[in-house]
């Protein structure tokens, strides 16, 4: 199945502007909810959901529904497409903690994709690798002559972007624990953080009247589809503002993780680009004052995501639209409610 995860260079959008309105995006959202409606329907945005984490907390979980496109319920169940990464990162570093999963133990031992049994690379690659971007894959394998999996580089020797490296832990993952990605995400992410409107696949519990499906630029609604039936560990995750803002607030605590853990995860790991770095699972900004961010980005076919916590000062911001428009929200949302940190982040986004 072809994948439309791009991530956007992760934060690449933030470079597209309001084209269909003059009128710039409201600010102070939550008191001028009939003024962000009026901007969402003009630039062909249906829903939008904003999360907003202070002082570690969850202050503001809200679905904004375009003018004539709604009500979304605040409970309104996104596909966050990418956003599937940290949340399978994090269970793995919580079995690293656990002394149940090595960080640099090669995953040939657990699994070996026959696409790749014959490349001698395939005995190198780690979750380190996986986690920082270093596999050696492209993003998906569909984009290699054939369709069959390949490297392109050494495992930890150069960053690209890849969900198929963390398709390829998910199959070491559940050789090792004999189970499936889902019920290991369910033990220790979902249930101890009470996400209970988050699952992985489409089932007969998943309440399709709550799915913001996706649209494109236009406005024109995309065929829901296709419906995932078994877990991926790179995309598709299907959550609320509320549960995903509840597992940000775990990260920024480092719940589940040991000290070592947390350090690693948090601690510079390889550079992406304008000077960002992935650590374990989360890009990383670097703030002059000693502060950093750690944030990742998602997008799919009527699809634009994106989260940011910043663990020292208890600041956080989660962003889910239902539309490849979606992006044009990201600028005003982060330097409103990041404040001087989002301002940074913006000057790093947007430098040549």
């Amino acid at each position: 199945m072809k994948k439309f995860t791009a991530m956007l260079m992760l934060l690449l959008p933030f470079l597209a502007p309001a084209q269909n309105s003059n009128a710039p995006f409201p600010k102070d959202i939550f008191n001028n909810k009939q003024q962000v409606e009026q901007w969402l329907a003009q630039n062909n945005i249906p829903a939008l959901g904003v999360g907003v984490i202070s002082n570690g907390k969850l202050q503001h979980a809200q679905v904004f529904s375009a003018t004539g496109k709604g009500p979304f319920a605040d409970n309104a169940i996104f596909n966050v497409a990418s956003l599937t990464k940290p949340v399978v990162a994090y269970l793995t570093l919580q079995l690293v903690s656990a002394g149940k999963w090595q960080l640099d133990e090669p995953l040939h031992k657990y699994w070996t994709d026959p696409d790749v049994a014959s490349d001698p690379r395939h005995q190198l690659l780690t979750t380190r690798h996986v986690l920082t971007h270093q596999s050696g894959f492209t993003n998906w394998r569909y984009q290699q002559p054939g369709g069959n999996l390949a490297f392109e580089a050494t495992p930890g020797t150069k960053y690209r972007y890849s969900g198929e490296g963390f398709e390829y832990l998910r199959r070491a993952l559940e050789h090792k624990f004999n189970t499936t990605l889902d019920k290991l995400a369910s033990e220790l992410i979902l249930q101890p953080m009470g996400m209970k409107d988050t699952r992985f696949y489409w089932d007969a519990t998943m309440p399709e009247n709550r799915f913001a499906v996706g649209y494109d630029t236009t406005g024109k609604a995309y065929e829901v589809g296709p419906k995932n039936t078994a877990a991926n560990a790179a995309d598709d995750l299907l959550t609320t503002i509320a549960d995903y803002s509840k597992f940000l607030i775990a990260v920024m605590q480092g719940r589940g993780l040991s000290k070592d853990v947390f350090a690693a995860m948090t601690t510079n790991q390889v550079a992406t680009s304008r000077g960002k770095h992935f650590g374990l699972g989360f890009e990383k900004y670097d703030f002059d004052d000693g502060v950093f961010a750690l944030s990742h980005g998602g997008a799919d076919r009527g699809v634009r995501t994106l989260a940011f916590i910043i663990p020292q000062t208890g600041q956080g911001l989660v962003i889910f639209t239902n539309s490849d428009a979606g992006n044009k929200v990201y600028e005003p949302l982060v330097q409103e409610y990041l404040g001087k940190y989002g301002k940074t982040i913006i000057e790093i986004e947007t430098k040549e």
